[in-house]
């Protein structure tokens, strides 16, 4: 029991303190761009300020509310043999009734719920059914979605710091938006897991600014490679995108495994390797769907309007 909860208190002590590194970070960088402003204009860098304050709650603050707040327990995606307790019972109830919003569930999926709301045990295991066979699908495809985003914003800044507080606030956004989706939430313990997650992966985006493509692609490749033009840099950014998008889907599977517990993936070891694969598996349609658009982002920097262009002839 000491031993549970000593790795709890390391748990949220880690959690509490790459959160006020973040928020350190973030200060020092605000502070260095408002002395920039000021150079120009004192109101231009008080503007700054309250857009930033703004920003922060929106982005950062409000999802973590969210977040903190809303209950917590899991789906046991293996049937409970145990009674449904009257305050699990409770709870199951109120996530019938988020469900029954949502969508992409089958109207005939909401029925049975329906149906089954004043029964505890039917109840359960209807809903075992609808999250197994729906939610999760619909849970990947956000996730997929996420790092899709991350991706391309990586790809494209092509700057260290961005990219830390851009996987952030995505990665933080993801988290929330699966939360309400559910309509609960991981244990403290789990939450704090993911927010080292989340902050080590940011620190990753960071250091990948500085990424050598030729440590990551054969020499031979890249001989070849180097004949089309601006192919190099372009192989760069997609890579560290790639890199970025295959962390932030690893913590979205880490986030829906901590919300469905599964008594085959109990432990954390597992847990993290099972999550690496499926998000490797995952990786490929993102990477698809990002190059869809990427192309179109990269050759937009190069190009000039037309009437510009014809002002410039005459």
């Amino acid at each position: 029991m000491k031993k549970k909860d000593s790795t709890k208190i390391f748990w949220y002590l880690a959690a509490i303190g790459f959160i006020i590194l973040f928020l350190l970070m973030l200060l020092s960088s605000v502070l260095d761009v408002g002395e920039r402003l000021r150079n120009i204009s004192e109101y231009l860098e008080y503007g700054f300020y309250a857009l930033t304050v703004l920003l922060v709650y929106a982005l950062i603050l409000r999802p973590m509310h969210i977040i903190l707040f809303s209950p917590t327990f899991s789906i046991q995606t293996t049937l409970d043999k145990n009674k449904t307790s009257y305050k699990n019972y409770r709870l199951y109830k109120r996530v019938v009734r988020r469900l029954l919003n949502e969508e992409y569930l089958p109207e005939e999926e909401k029925k049975n719920l329906l149906a089954t709301i004043n029964d505890r045990a039917l109840l359960q295991d209807n809903l075992n059914h609808a999250f197994n066979k729906y939610v999760k699908k619909e849970i990947n495809k956000r996730i997929r979605r996420h790092a899709k985003t991350v991706m391309i914003s990586t790809a494209i800044s092509q700057n260290g710091r961005l990219d830390f507080f851009t996987v952030i606030v995505v990665n933080l956004r993801m988290i929330k938006e699966l939360v309400q989706m559910c309509g609960f939430r991981p244990s403290y313990k789990n939450l704090s897991k993911l927010t080292v997650n989340v902050f080590t992966t940011a620190l990753i985006a960071e250091g990948l600014e500085n990424l050598d493509i030729n440590d990551v692609i054969p020499q031979s490749t890249m001989n070849t490679l180097s004949e089309i033009p601006l192919i190099r840099p372009l192989m760069s950014s997609v890579t560290q995108g790639m890199s970025n998008a295959l962390l932030t889907l690893r913590i979205g599977i880490v986030t829906r495994k901590y919300l469905f517990t599964d008594a085959q993936e109990i432990t954390k070891e597992k847990i993290r390797r099972d999550a690496l694969l499926e998000a490797a598996k995952m990786l490929p349609s993102v990477v698809g769907d990002a190059m869809m658009i990427l192309p179109r982002k990269f050759l937009g920097m190069f190009k000039r309007a037309p009437k510009e262009d014809m002002e410039e002839e005459e």
